[in-house]
């Protein structure tokens, strides 16, 4: 068994994390996670209403009785969403750990910590994540440039970012991009992590609430098959690269750019989610990172994560021990 003090904090038998993902955050999964020893994140964005996630919460805890926490992630959107709502919404269902990301939580910590939540803030730099621990956050996520979803606009991969932040910061620490089997979760611990944190190679397990021919296409794909898109609008995210990926970087590479508004036709979360229940890989935009070059089955949350501590173990063991000289 791997213990860090991340495990220890939350009680996890495993130093690894499910974080929040529009539109897969479902107790489905979630519940898995939770019944193999780690921790999951329902997103709670992905229920319309702050009274959908009280239901999901509940949903939720009827498939397992193992602590679980709520992902909220506060971004600029099409629509207006209820933030204090949702905040409201998680402290009310009881929820002990929230994950954040995009946008600093720092208006809703006074509420959190009143509840003894504890949160983990999901920061693309060394200087967010300074941020964030100056204000209370209890754990810091650090999102290396290989990350689905938003990797920032600083480029900087988790094999500096990772030990920059570890040098830097007092809390415990938990890496984020490109992990997908036990090789990675010895090299974040060595890099000085405390766990790590997964997204695309969750989407890849028997209980994520997505189509099967989403899921094979991501065994099929390999780690050029991610797309930057967003980026001359500073909201920079890493997608699977499809037709639909093509047509907003030809958007955005045309003399003079492009407007949001020109672009949300095309990168509208409904149709990605649409996508991604229908099967339909080309469908619209959908997040995938960097380690889908190492995601070659589709196994159960446990067996994954099973496997993941297995080969870790094996490979502290007998081999990087192999290669010290007592002599």
């Amino acid at each position: 068994m791997i213990r860090t003090p991340f495990s220890e904090m939350f009680g996890l038998k495993h130093p690894i994390v499910q974080g929040g993902m529009q539109g897969v955050g479902r107790a489905e999964l979630v519940a898995a996670v939770a019944d193999a020893g780690a921790l999951g994140f329902l997103t709670a964005l992905t229920q319309p209403t702050p009274l959908a996630l009280i239901k999901e919460i509940e949903r939720t805890r009827q498939l397992t009785d193992q602590p679980f926490g709520v992902n909220l992630t506060i971004l600029p959107t099409i629509k207006p969403v209820p933030y204090d709502d949702y905040v409201q919404a998680i402290v009310e269902a009881g929820i002990g750990v929230v994950e954040t990301a995009g946008r600093s939580p720092e208006k809703f910590m006074p509420i959190f910590q009143k509840a003894g939540i504890r949160v983990i803030h999901k920061c693309t730099s060394v200087r967010h994540a300074l941020k964030a621990e100056k204000i209370g956050c209890d754990v810091i996520s650090i999102d290396g440039f290989e990350c689905a979803g938003h990797p920032g606009e600083d480029d900087v991969p988790g094999l500096v970012l990772i030990p920059a932040a570890r040098d830097r910061l007092r809390i415990p620490i938990i890496a984020s991009g490109g992990f997908g089997d036990g090789r990675g979760l010895v090299a974040a611990l060595a890099l000085g992590a405390d766990g790590i944190n997964m997204g695309t190679r969750f989407l890849a397990t028997r209980e994520a609430p997505i189509h099967e021919e989403i899921k094979q296409r991501l065994v099929r794909s390999d780690e050029l098959q991610t797309a930057l898109i967003l980026r001359t609008l500073k909201n920079t995210s890493r997608v699977y690269r499809n037709g639909v990926a093509e047509q907003v970087l030809e958007k955005e590479g045309r003399p003079g750019g492009t407007k949001f508004e020109e672009l949300v036709p095309l990168v509208a979360g409904d149709r990605g989610w649409r996508a991604l229940t229908e099967g339909n890989p080309e469908g619209g935009v959908w997040g995938a990172g960097l380690v889908m070059g190492l995601i070659h089955d589709i196994p159960t949350v446990r067996q994954l994560i099973e496997r993941m501590v297995a080969e870790a173990e094996a490979l502290i063991k007998m081999r990087l021990l192999a290669l010290l000289d007592f002599t």
